[in-house]
C-alpha cells in the first residue's frame, strides 16, 4: 500500500484517540537567507550499501522527491536515521502532528483509521513501503495510525532537515544560476525578476567523460551553462577534414547561446572532459517565460556576434554557438 494513500485518508473525529484539528494545512515559514547552517557540514547516518539502494528505490517514486537532483537525493538518504520498533508499538497516531517521514526497512505494520467511533484496519505493510511524506512539507495531523505487528526497523527523516536540504539547496542553486545568467551578454537586459524566472527554468544534467553534449549539424533548441567540470568545443570544416578543437569552457562558462536567436544547425560539437555537470536552458521554456527570444535579446546580438568574430578571428564563426 502506498504512503500517498495513507496520507489522503479522510480524517474523522473519534473518541478512541483525542484529535486536535487545525482549520487549514500550513507550512512553517523557512527563510534560507537567514539559515546560517553550513550545508557542507552534512548530517550523515551510516547505512549499508543495500540499505541505501532500498531507500533510493523507495524515495524516487514519491512525488515530493521527484524534483530533487541526484546530489539532493543522496543528502536526504544520508540524513535519514534508523528507528527500531517492537510488536504493538505505535509508529504514528492519527491526529498527532506530523514530524517524520518513514521508510520501512524491515517488519510488518498494520494501518488503522478512526471512523465513526471505530478503529478500522485498512491495510498493512510487509517489510516494505513508506508513509508520512506530507509531514515533510506541511503542518498536517496524521491521517492514520501505524502499529508494528513485529519487531522491525525504519528509516526516518524529520521535516526540519528535509526542508533545509531541499529549500536551502534550491535557494543557493537559484543564486548560482542567476549569476551565470548575468554573465551572458545577450541576457544583460533582463530585469532581476525575469532573471530569477529564467534561473528557475534551468535544468541540471550530468555528462560522463567524452560524452557528446552537442553534435555538429544537429538542430539547436537549448543553451548550456557549465556548473562543474569542463567541455571542449570542436568543429569539422566544410572539406570534412578531421575535427579541430576550438576552445574549452569550464565552470561559469556557457555555450550554445545563439540557439536562443537563430534556427541554424549547430556549427560545432561539444564534449564533456571528465564528468561534467551543465545547466540547460530550453528555448521553449525561455519563450514561455519571456516571449520570443529575438524580441528579448535581439538588440544585443549584433554586438555579441562582433565579439565572437574578434575572439575566433573569422566572420564565419559567428554562429558557432
Amino acid at each position: 500500500m502506498s504512503s500517498t494513500v495513507i496520507e489522503d485518508i479522510p480524517d474523522s473525529p473519534s473518541p478512541l484517540i483525542p484529535i486536535k484539528r487545525r482549520v487549514a494545512v500550513s507550512a512553517e515559514r523557512y527563510d534560507p537567507e537567514q539559515d546560517e547552517d553550513d550545508l557542507d557540514q552534512k548530517v550523515v547516518y551510516p547505512k549499508s550499501d543495500e540499505a541505501r539502494r532500498r531507500l533510493l528505490e523507495v524515495v524516487k517514486d514519491i512525488l515530493i522527491f521527484r524534483s530533487l537532483d541526484q546530489e539532493q537525493t543522496q543528502d536526504v538518504i544520508d540524513a535519514m536515521f534508523e528507528k527500531k520498533v517492537g510488536p504493538s508499538e505505535h509508529v504514528i497516531d492519527q491526529g498527532d502532528d506530523g514530524d517524520n517521514f518513514y521508510v520501512i526497512d524491515s517488519g510488518t505494520y498494520d494501518i488503522f483509521v478512526n471512523k465513526d467511533g471505530q478503529s478500522l484496519n485498512v491495510g498493512n505493510y510487509n517489510n516494505s513501503g513508506s508513509f508520512g511524506e506530507l509531514a515533510l512539507m506541511y503542518n498536517m495531523p496524521r491521517a492514520a495510525t501505524i502499529v508494528a505487528t513485529s519487531s522491525g526497523s525504519l528509516w526516518a527523516m524529520d521535516r526540519t532537515t528535509f526542508r533545509r536540504i531541499v529549500l536551502k539547496n534550491a535557494f543557493m542553486k537559484r543564486k548560482m544560476y542567476e549569476t551565470l545568467l548575468e554573465n551572458v551578454p545577450m541576457l544583460k537586459d533582463l530585469d532581476p525578476y525575469e532573471r530569477m524566472n529564467v534561473a528557475d527554468a534551468l535544468v541540471p544534467r550530468t555528462y560522463e567523460d567524452q560524452e557528446k553534449i552537442i553534435k555538429q549539424g544537429d538542430g539547436a533548441d537549448c543553451m548550456f551553462f557549465v556548473e562543474e567540470g569542463e567541455v571542449r568545443i570542436g568543429m569539422i570544416n566544410n572539406e570534412g577534414e578531421s575535427e579541430v578543437e576550438l576552445k574549452r569552457c569550464s565552470k561559469g562558462d556557457y555555450f550554445g547561446e545563439l540557439a536562443l536567436l537563430t534556427n541554424k544547425p549547430r556549427a560545432a560539437s561539444v564534449y564533456a572532459v571528465g564528468q561534467t555537470k551543465c545547466a540547460i536552458l530550453d528555448i521553449q521554456a525561455f519563450e514561455r517565460l519571456l516571449g520570443p527570444c529575438k524580441e528579448v535579446m535581439g538588440r544585443n546580438v549584433t554586438e555579441y556576434e562582433e565579439q565572437l568574430v574578434k575572439l575566433f578571428g573569422s566572420a564565419n564563426i559567428s554562429d558557432l554557438r
